[in-house]
């Protein structure tokens, strides 16, 4: 289900993320092209009014001065004297003959303005032209018509230039573009893969969570209820002693899974942000004397000595939820004694660190591999896979530690020096 959800993310992240760019490169390069036929066509303009400015004031035209202000194939010239034909115009070839005649017939139709003004003067119009004759028909020009009015009659000019050096630049500036928008997407599409699996991979990993946590759920609330039906089978047709122990090992596993239940249930109430934390002043050492004294009856029945070490100066008060907190050295207390064999050690510590309080259950037990502390407050894990047959389930750790969490506190598993396991717990 992930990979296609995985999939359809980075298809969809990385579709969004191309349009956008594609269109702003578009717009880009609209406006870019723009920019250069305008740019280009000033400079044209610019050019014309320094060359007629120049055919004004010859008073003889040669084919030299023609042929250089044609600058070496940059524009093409053709130009008539009173409707005749310059002797410049022959070389022209007969496709030249027909862009020019074609030309002048879209100038005239319209381009062209009436004159008015006194002899001797010139007038000249610059514009696109594009032929629909075959022979030129792919070629596009900027043209310059001029007219020049004088005592002894007419004389007629007309320059193009080719824009094939123009559309030369906007291909390349096209293509430079699409190989950039193709480098992007590319690259947008790589991120999109690994940026949408690193979003989805808590979800999926949480998943896989859930799914353990359903499987070991199951598994420990089959084994009580087991017990409890072959029992109550079996009460049936016993009597006397064997019955009362028959309904004995009934309440004892019912309150197991009771006690199960009650714990998954606030695992539940804790993901989903229910739980209640009441904050208020707690005094540490206080705390720690009365889980001493709570705890001393159970270390000395299974022959285990529990001590305890507090800091010679009184501790200040913390802040937070004192049954919560209780709850959490409770459990951690409760697995030490009940992993430490018996003529072990197991003792509570209370230290400072700055502005931090710090409480520690050391025990003399089995310790805990290297390799499965990081898994060690995950729901239903055992380091001990013979923890079921001393009544844990594998979430007292877990519950600790979201209790932990929502203090924004710490807790922390190392080796015991000698042997063993401590966990503290720093607020």
């Amino acid at each position: 289900m992930f990979q296609k959800v995985h999939l359809r993310l980075a298809v969809l992240c990385g579709s969004i993320t191309a349009f956008i760019l594609l269109a702003m490169s578009l717009g880009y390069l609209y406006i870019s092209e723009q920019g250069l036929k305008t740019s280009n066509f000033s400079s044209f303009r610019n050019d014309m009014n320094t060359l007629i400015t120049n055919l004004e004031h010859q008073n003889v035209i040669t084919h030299e001065w023609l042929t250089k202000m044609e600058g070496d194939g940059k524009y093409r010239i053709h130009i008539t004297d009173n409707g005749v034909p310059f002797l410049f115009n022959e070389r022209e070839t007969e496709e030249e003959k027909q862009l020019f005649k074609e030309a002048w017939a879209f100038w005239e139709s319209d381009v062209a303005t009436a004159y008015s003004g006194a002899f001797s003067d010139i007038y000249h119009t610059e514009f696109l032209f594009s032929p629909k004759e075959a022979g030129n028909r792919n070629s596009d020009y900027y043209a310059c018509a001029a007219v020049s009015e004088r005592s002894n009659g007419s004389l007629q000019v007309m320059i193009l230039a080719p824009l094939d050096s123009l559309k030369a630049q906007i291909t390349r500036q096209r293509f430079l573009f699409f190989a950039l928008d193709l480098l992007a997407v590319a690259a947008l599409s790589f991120f999109s893969w690994h940026f949408t699996r690193r979003i989805l991979k808590p979800l999926e990993e949480n998943q896989q969570r859930q799914t353990r946590f359903i499987a070991s759920a199951s598994h420990e609330l089959r084994t009580p209820l087991a017990v409890i039906l072959s029992c109550a089978s079996a009460s049936g047709k016993a009597e006397g002693e064997n019955r009362a122990r028959f309904l004995n090992s009934i309440q004892s596993e019912g309150m197991r899974m009771s006690k199960l239940i009650d714990d998954m249930l606030l695992l539940t109430t804790a993901d989903n942000g229910g739980w209640s934390i009441k904050m208020e002043p707690v005094e540490p050492d206080t705390l720690l004397l009365n889980l001493y004294e709570a705890f001393q009856p159970v270390a000395a029945e299974k022959n285990i000595a529990l001590s305890i070490t507090l800091p010679e100066e009184t501790t200040p008060a913390i802040s937070g939820d004192k049954e919560r907190i209780t709850q959490v050295l409770s459990i951690l207390l409760h697995n030490a004694l009940s992993y430490t064999p018996s003529g072990g050690a197991v003792r509570l510590l209370l230290s400072r660190h700055g502005k931090n309080t710090c409480f520690s259950v050391e025990d003399t037990g089995p310790g805990i591999p290297d390799a499965e502390k990081v898994h060690i407050f995950e729901r239903f894990y055992r380091s001990d896979k013979s923890r079921s047959k001393k009544g844990h389930f594998g979430l007292g750790l877990c519950i600790a530690a979201e209790i932990v969490r929502a203090h924004h506190g710490q807790i922390l598993v190392m080796d015991t020096p000698g042997g063993g396991s401590t966990f503290s717990v720093t607020l």
